[in-house]
């Protein structure tokens, strides 16, 4: 399990456990007070993550005892006597299939991979589990007088679990057929159908009807007791919470008394569902109290009803909607927002900030079941390299379709399925599973530079589930339906719904859980048939063949986990949260440090929030950066921070004001050389001067006639605080001069701006290494490099377009980075973390490049091998920026080290050059940087007379295929 906070959410959802925060959409609130709980038992702020990792460890593991039972459950209906009851020969074989099913999905790809982490995914696969579970012991105890006990305890689970995550929720139309295979004699084709009809309604009703509907009902009411009533805030809320608590009670009392068995179960198990769904109460009620991490600001009831619904992330169409060659034809407005205010008279009141809109198309561009739906940046590219589409195609029903089995059901489910019955290439973006033409490729040369995710399970897990469904389809037809359904809704099912775009973050495997859960059902019963078989053709004896086909089978379970130890062990990894302190100790004291994405933010929550690094540091995501809710948090005091300097009241940035700025590209392209100054576009922007606004649809834009600006600088107010190296405040500039070119300005920009003319360079204004050039604004020819982050600074150096470095205070922070564990060749570290380390990496490479332009090659020597022997290959494999680090050597007189490194960095290339060959890998991300690497190994060898060598690198990757690569 993981000592600490993982990548991607798992900060975030540590940190807001900890503290019971609000986290992003549409939140987790059971899995907050469960995570809360276990983190009452940390010895002290760094064991917190290892005991809210335990919340997940656990789950997965209740997950595979309630998986046990439910097998054996099944298998005690198929391996029986006519009198039924279980000779000792069924029993073994009973209880090997739960043994083999439950451990095969214990060293299942997906979910060993959810049990390590502070994920919601675990816990999901928790409650489908027990779901599961529970439905078969309601129809073992179905006959008896209070058997609706078991549907009233299933209905609470699947009220809790809406507090954890919605994909168990596609477990229903499964427990729909045990009801009805249970209550009716007959069963036929009419039936089953109906059957899967009501299963699908009552899904929609928990997922539309109850989770978004129910607040959307409540919001009503409270816009008409405040705004026509006017009353006071939450008095809506709280009438409309009196009718539906009192009406439910009413109700079921009144089906008690009368004798309605059917509706009183019906209610009592809608009243057990919302039980569960109220959990929901710990988002509003903490949102109220503004804690740091309070995503989207759920504290009102509008927006809580906006938080549930996800909406900030956007709708995808599934029944019908547009190709992404459609072209919008207008955008339309549709419900308002509202916002709590006061009215014109000072009372309180919820008023219109703005209004959502629906982009129209045009109807023949509207088609059935779009699949290829997403105009997106980069989205059209890929769904044409996917389709091999001309730019001119439009695609029809028949692409979208093919899109849908190619890409995301082929692609994104049956791969990942085969990640986790047969086997998988490997840990890359996009990697294929493991077939059976690349069982024997390696040898035993090339099996040493194979990634540790090349996982060969022979198929024959999947073998085994084969087996097992034909088995149990063909002995216990309703059972084998039972799961089946299962099996798809938790799988194909999901792909459906959520018709996903043609790229990904991040591989999606996690998402499906439950349906290889479902799959690990039939491989357990493949034990039962192989006993059968093993009795009656070869063993003839009952208690030898069950014992003989349960140890047979566990080499499934067995291979699954052997090959799998190596890159799910996670035990020794601490990179995650090393490289966010590393970016908090590269900022001054009392520092915004602006960051991006999910994986540059969400470790430094984890840093601050938890472990109480840096708190002074106030961390900044641009990416949220665009919305009002997280603006407003900016503006607040945290920890040690003071609230940011952004100087605008909420009605300057409320959502619908100022989401976007406008250039006036006539009056720009008639004069291309005017500047603007900032201060004073500022100020008429918050005045809404009628010198940049029009009016357009009722609504005020703001426009600037220029994309140049000039931020005027007080040099001696900068040069008295001290903030400039003494050696550069002759280089202190008058002014900033920058250009914003992209048609406009978006919030984030705005508010950015605002910030740097509020501040006058009081504060320390970092920006993240990590960051994309786009979110400089313009103005990194005036950062200061110091290690992690860039230092915005009033001084300019003719020539450094790119910034400048402080060797004295990068060397400093640098010198000082943690990187535990990167040089343990022991232990797994995927993409993720390479391509951190990559960035760790250059930054060494860039400050020893400065110091040896100063002259300080002492220093420069010990910054390169504090890089080599602290991120160490193979645990970080060798890079390219490792080779050019070879030439840094070889020019401070190194040459013998500069040698043994070179060699080195060309036995690792080589080896994982020829592993791919031998592997069959396509052209991948790893084929191109070996290339890369050998190619630039080749020049500096080349440079430093080593031409013997040069040359044999260059005939390698001529023979290893690796120009193309570079092509």
């Amino acid at each position: 399990m993981e000592p600490t906070a993982s990548y991607w959410d798992c900060g975030e959802f540590i940190s807001t456990s900890y503290k019971l925060m609000v986290p992003h959409p549409p939140g987790a609130p059971v899995f907050l007070l469960v995570g809360r709980f276990f983190s009452l038992f940390a010895s002290d702020p760094q064991h917190v993550a290892y005991c809210v990792n335990l919340v997940s460890a656990l789950s997965s593991s209740f997950t595979v005892l309630f998986l046990f039972w439910s097998i054996t459950m099944i298998a005690k209906k198929l391996a029986k006597n006519e009198n039924g009851e279980h000779s000792t020969a069924q029993l073994i074989a009973i209880m090997g299939a739960g043994v083999v099913g439950s451990l095969a999905y214990t060293f299942s790809d997906s979910a060993w991979f959810s049990a390590v982490e502070a994920e919601v995914y675990a816990m999901s696969s928790f409650f489908t589990a027990i779901v599961f579970w529970a439905i078969l012991k309601w129809e073992a105890h179905s006959d008896e007088a209070a058997s609706e006990r078991w549907l009233i305890f299933i209905a609470y689970l699947v009220g809790l679990s809406i507090g954890v995550h919605l994909l168990n929720l596609t477990a229903i139309p499964a427990l729909a057929f045990v009801y009805y295979f249970k209550k009716y004699d007959k069963i036929n084709l009419t039936g089953s159908f109906v059957t899967l009809i009501i299963s699908v309604l009552l899904l929609g009703v928990v997922m539309v009807g109850i989770i978004p509907g129910l607040p959307t009902i409540a919001s009503k009411f409270e816009l008409f007791f405040v705004n026509s009533m006017g009353m006071g805030f939450g008095s809506g809320v709280i009438a409309f919470m009196a009718l539906l608590i009192g009406g439910l009670a009413y109700t079921i009392y009144y089906s008690q008394t009368t004798g309605k068995r059917l509706l009183n179960i019906s209610l009592l198990a809608l009243g057990f569902i919302l039980i569960g769904y109220f959990s929901y109460g710990v988002i509003v009620i903490r949102s109220q109290f503004n804690p740091p991490i309070d995503m989207n600001d759920p504290e009102n009831v509008m927006t809580f009803t906006s938080y549930l619904k996800r909406e900030q992330y956007g709708d995808r169409p599934l029944l019908k909607g547009p190709n992404f060659t459609a072209k919008p034809q207008e955008y339309k407005k549709t419900s308002p927002v509202y916002v709590p205010g006061k009215d014109a008279k000072g009372k309180d009141k919820y008023i219109i900030t703005d209004y959502k809109t629906e982009v129209v198309y045009r109807a023949k561009d509207e088609v059935l079941f779009p699949r290829m739906y997403s105009n997106q940046p980069g989205h059209p590219e890929q769904y044409r390299s996917w389709m091999k589409f001309s730019k001119s195609h439009v695609p029809t029903f028949a692409d979208n379709m093919s899109f849908m089995f190619t890409y995301q059901m082929g692609h994104m489910y049956w791969r990942y399925f085969l990640w986790n019955f047969a086997g998988r290439m490997g840990d890359e973006q996009d990697s294929s599973w493991l077939g059976p033409n690349n069982w024997f490729s390696l040898n035993e040369h090339t099996a040493l530079y194979a990634s540790k995710a090349r996982n060969n399970f022979f198929l024959l897990p999947l073998i085994a589930g084969m087996i097992g469904f034909s088995y149990l389809i063909t002995r216990d037809r309703k059972n084998g339906i039972i799961v089946t359904m299962l099996f798809l809704f938790t799988g194909l099912a999901i792909i459906v719904y959520l018709n996903q775009p043609p790229t990904e973050p991040r591989e999606r495997d996690y998402t499906f859980a439950a349906s290889f859960y479902a799959y690990s059902i039939w491989i357990g019963l493949a034990v039962l048939f192989l006993a059968e078989t093993f009795e009656k053709y070869v063993l003839r004896n009952g208690v030898v063949a069950a014992s003989f086909a349960s140890v047979v089978l566990l080499v499934v379970p067995g291979i699954m986990g052997s090959q799998g130890w190596d890159d799910h062990d996670r035990s020794k990894r601490y990179y995650q949260v090393e490289s966010a302190k590393n970016l908090l100790n590269s900022c001054a004291k009392n520092a915004i440090l602006f960051t991006g994405g999910d994986n540059d933010t969400y470790p430094l929550w984890y840093a601050q929030e938890v472990e109480g690094v840096r708190t002074d540091v106030r961390v900044c995501n641009l990416s949220l950066l665009n919305t009002d809710w997280y603006i407003k948090q900016m503006t607040e005091k945290a920890y040690l921070s003071d609230s940011l300097p952004i100087g605008l009241s909420i009605d300057q940035y409320r959502q619908g004001t100022n989401d976007y700025l406008y250039l006036d590209r006539e009056t720009y392209e008639q004069n291309k050389n005017a500047t603007i100054n900032l201060p004073i576009f500022l100020d008429l922007a918050k005045r809404k001067d009628k010198l940049i606004t029009r009016i357009y649809d009722g609504q005020p834009l703001i426009f600037y006639p220029s994309a140049n600006f000039v931020l005027p600088v007080d040099t001696a107010h900068v040069a008295s605080l001290g903030i400039v190296p003494e050696n550069l405040i002759p280089a202190i500039t008058p002014r900033l001069a920058f250009s914003i070119n992209d048609g406009g300005m978006d919030k984030r920009t705005y508010v950015i701006l605002n910030m740097l003319v509020n501040n006058n360079w009081k504060r320390p204004i970092y920006f993240s290494t990590t960051l994309s050039p786009s979110d400089y604004i313009g103005m990194q020819r005036y950062m200061q490099l110091e290690g992690m982050a860039y230092r915005l600074l009033p001084v300019e150096i003719p020539g450094a377009s790119e910034g400048w470095i402080n060797t004295d205070v990068m060397l400093k922070n640098m010198m000082k980075f943690e990187f535990t564990n990167l040089d343990d060749s022991t232990i797994f570290y995927d993409e993720n973390y390479q391509r951190f380390t990559f960035n760790s990496k250059s930054q060494y490479f860039t400050l020893a490049n400065q110091l040896m332009q100063e002259r300080r090659d002492k220093e420069a020597k010990e910054a390169i091998l504090y890089c080599f022997n602290k991120i160490k290959s193979p645990a970080i494999p060798y890079d390219h920026l490792n080779a050019y680090m070879v030439g840094q050597l070889f020019k401070l007189g190194e040459k013998d080290l500069a040698y043994k490194y070179a060699m080195e960095i060309r036995t690792y290339a080589e080896g994982v050059a020829n592993y791919i060959k031998a592997d069959k890998i396509k052209e991948t991300n790893k084929k191109r940087t070996t290339g890369i690497t050998l190619q630039v190994l080749s020049q500096i060898l080349k440079e430093h007379g080593y031409t013997k060598e040069s040359e044999q690198i260059d005939a390698f990757m001529v023979e290893a295929n690796l120009n193309r690569a570079l092509q």
